[in-house]
């Protein structure tokens, strides 16, 4: 079976990428949580999705022309503050695996850094839209282990993970096909697939044999899979 995997927690029902959210999806039982990380004006890797402050939380502008401190001072939602990664490596941490989606490339190194001081290189992989900054990413340190993401269906996905130095595909759930995860297998890649909140769209993929599955939901997958393995 594969692994569910809490997008941003568990967005449906938390603030998203909050210590809530991520809190409320370790309770529910999952394999892996997925985040975002952006660089802050004073160089601290903040966890949030966009690029701006202004669609989850109570503030506006540019996470990157903002300090910790001003981040730090807005409401994410139900009181929530931004988290800080390090945060989030804390919290999770021995309990699920940590895919760590890295969304402004200026934040590369940071992120390089950070995994290096923290010794994640076995219980997180740093996915990006970004196949660039995932190579620059490997340049400055290869044991991190990386994941391309995408939308759509390429003649030959390997050919994305090789030319990124990734080891992981990482597809919206709508592209997926046989013959793809098939050839990813052949090159020895793992292969992950977001985000699927209904058992109507999970069943088609169940005999993929897919590592991860991502999910706003991911209780009603896990209630699902526990319910087909009793």
């Amino acid at each position: 079976m594969p692994g569910i995997m809490g997008h941003r927690g568990a967005k449906a029902y938390e603030p998203e990428n909050t210590l809530r959210s991520i809190r409320r999806a370790l309770e529910m039982g999952v394999q892996a949580v997925e985040i975002d990380v952006h660089l802050s004006r004073d160089g601290h890797l903040v966890v949030i999705h966009d690029a701006t402050v202004d669609r989850t939380t109570n503030g506006r502008g540019r996470v990157n022309d903002l300090s910790w401190e001003d981040l730090r001072r807005l409401d994410a939602g139900r009181g929530e503050r931004l988290p800080s990664l390090d945060e989030v490596v804390a919290l999770v941490r021995g309990r699920a695996h940590l895919f760590v989606e890295l969304k402004d490339t200026k934040a590369t190194a940071a992120v390089a850094f950070f995994f290096q001081e923290c010794d994640l290189f076995t219980e997180a992989h740093v996915i990006s839209f970004w196949h660039p900054a995932l190579k620059e990413l490997r340049q400055i340190e290869p044991r991190i282990r990386t994941g391309v993401l995408f939308v759509g269906c390429p003649v030959d996905a390997p050919a994305l993970a090789r030319a990124a130095d990734a080891e992981a595909l990482m597809l919206n759930y709508q592209y997926v096909t046989p013959a793809l995860v098939q050839s990813a297998r052949r090159a020895g890649l793992a292969i992950g697939i977001w985000n699927i909140d209904t058992v109507v769209d999970l069943e088609p993929v169940l005999s993929l044999g897919l590592d991860y599955i991502g999910s706003n939901a991911p209780d009603i997958l896990i209630r699902y899979l526990q319910s087909i393995n009793e």
